[in-house]
């Protein structure tokens, strides 16, 4: 793949700009009270004097965007940059207010021919210079789209903080890529900020082999956040400790809570106080600008624990950056904790950024308990329920999944239904019943039923699970795991191929470790006691 992001390791000269400070460009910034800025500098500037006017003037014509897409440029670069205590800004009148040794600008302009085919260009350390000095993003070469506009921004932005290029090696330490372009699809698709990183919804900040050399790692976070930038990470905003946890205030039954992951360590606690049987729906969704968490920098887990601090559940959907939570509590004190988490695609390093909770408390349920059972009869399985109730109930769907965490409807009952046969077309399968109110088509879920037909042997087996320092799995395909500890912080990661494998297991902590393996479609977890 030919790179479109280049960048020069030279210092500039004295500069001229003329600022054009009357245009109608939508006035944003992300943190106005910040010790730095960088402006993204939509105008056109007319620009003499620099090191970069070697055949003259360069006579910048405006990027000729809509405030729609500034907007979204904006807002997914503001995002990238989300940790640390600097502002980003499309207004000049914030600029010209900052110190000299504490801003830069990113001219945003179709005008390219007096430099070259190229996405954007720099200067590496170019914003301690303090002398004006800007960067360059040329939008008619990257077809005007908003994204690539926005990843080679904070590309080229990263260039003048300091940073170069996350690149790729094999084996013999020989570059195989000057740009890492990452790794998966969809969603959860990843890869650096400062690789290739256009192609890929989930971009973060990375510590990984540099252009410098494949021993020479460089870490993102350390760089951008270091003393010769000035302005480091911005303050912590929710405490780490339950102790001090952020008490969640309803408005009405409703709730909605902000918060921010700037480190990996990061672990935000929220502290939900309830008098009575609850229904508690929460959605953990990472800053975005659109459908599918486009723009998302974070991956989030969240964890609820009870006043004890024991674990009821840890939420973490495999394939997607945000965490849905639906489940009925008895009165009491609960915790939230919400962190970052790697993915199979990344670790956990550069997943940072703003999240919201938004959640809802049904304190007037209309079932107080639903009991689901499962019992063999003759080949078949008889699900069968019961539930107290203080309303109607509209009808009955009995909910199907293979893996124990994705439900999909299997059939639509009457109110009145207490049973339904079935039979498992898989070696394991989960069902649960959902319950829906009249009155206001709230759903109420059950209990899980696991059933296991036998029918089939596991794909991948444990052959000894009680190791000191590997585990010997047997499979019969490709396949990848993950193992974890008891709290949920990823280990190690890696393949299984067709046959015998050993894993390693010589720097994982001692005791019960989860191995959670998956051929892509389906997944399921192993414990694993690490003597």
């Amino acid at each position: 793949m030919k790179a479109i992001v280049k960048f020069l390791l030279v210092f500039a000269g004295a500069l001229t700009i003329h600022l054009n400070i009357k245009s109608q460009t939508v006035k944003l910034s992300s943190l106005p009270s910040a010790p730095a800025t960088i402006y993204l500098d939509f105008d056109g500037e007319y620009v003499t004097g620099t090191s970069w006017n070697w055949n003259g003037p360069i006579n910048a014509k405006p990027a000729g965007l809509t405030n729609e897409a500034i907007s979204e440029i904006f807002k997914r670069v503001a995002e990238d940059y989300r940790p640390f205590n600097l502002n980003i800004t499309t207004d000049p009148v914030v600029y010209l207010s900052a110190p000299f040794d504490r801003r830069i600008r990113i001219i945003i302009t179709p005008t390219s021919s007096w430099y070259g085919k190229a996405g954007g260009v720099s200067f590496v350390g170019s914003f301690k210079w303090g002398d004006e000095t800007p960067a360059w993003i040329f939008g008619t070469l990257l077809n005007n789209n908003v994204k690539y506009i926005a990843e080679a921004c904070s590309h080229e932005m990263g260039h003048t903080l300091g940073l170069q290029h996350q690149s790729t090696y094999n084996g013999e330490c020989k570059k195989i890529s000057e740009y890492n372009t990452g790794r998966g699809e969809g969603e959860i698709g990843w890869a650096p900020i400062m690789g290739n990183s256009y192609y890929k919804n989930h971009t973060t900040w990375h510590t990984g082999s540099s252009t410098m050399g494949c021993n020479n790692i460089q870490n993102d976070l350390e760089i951008l956040a270091g003393s010769g930038n000035g302005f480091g990470f911005r303050p912590d905003d929710h405490h780490n400790d339950r102790s001090t946890a952020t008490p969640i205030k309803t408005t009405g039954h409703n709730f909605l809570v902000t918060g921010l992951i700037n480190r990996p360590q990061d672990a935000d606690q929220f502290k939900i106080t309830l008098n009575t049987l609850t229904n508690l729906r929460l959605n953990a969704i990472p800053e975005n600008v659109g459908i599918g968490n486009q723009g998302a920098d974070i991956d989030i887990k969240v964890a609820l624990l009870n006043s004890n601090a024991d674990t009821i559940g840890i939420y973490n959907p495999v394939n997607l950056l945000g965490v849905g939570i639906d489940t009925t509590l008895n009165h009491g004190t609960y915790y939230l904790s919400v962190a970052a988490t790697a993915n199979i695609n990344h670790s956990v390093y550069g997943s940072l950024g703003l999240y919201s909770l938004s959640g809802s408390l049904g304190t007037n349920l209309p079932l107080h308990q639903i009991i689901l059972k499962a019992e063999k009869v003759t080949g078949d399985y008889v699900l069968k329920w019961n539930y107290l109730t203080d309303e109607p109930i509209m009808n009955i769907i009995v909910e199907k999944s293979v893996d124990g965490k994705t439900f999909s409807p299997l059939i639509l009952l009457d109110a009145n239904a207490r049973n339904y046969r079935c039979r498992p077309t898989t070696t394991t399968a989960y069902y649960r019943m959902k319950a829906v109110a009249l009155a206001d088509e709230r759903s109420y879920y059950s209990n899980i039923c696991n059933i296991n037909s036998g029918k089939e042997t596991k794909k991948v087996q444990v052959l000894a699970n009680r190791m000191s320092g590997q585990v010997t799995m047997l499979a019969d395909a490709t396949y990848t795991f993950q193992v974890f500890d008891i709290s949920g912080k990823l280990i190690l990661q890696g393949k299984l191929v067709n046959g015998r494998n050993n894993v390693n297991l010589d720097n994982s902590p001692k005791g019960i470790l989860l191995m959670r393996v998956s051929n892509g479609v389906k997944s399921w977890t192993e414990k694993i006691l690490n003597q």
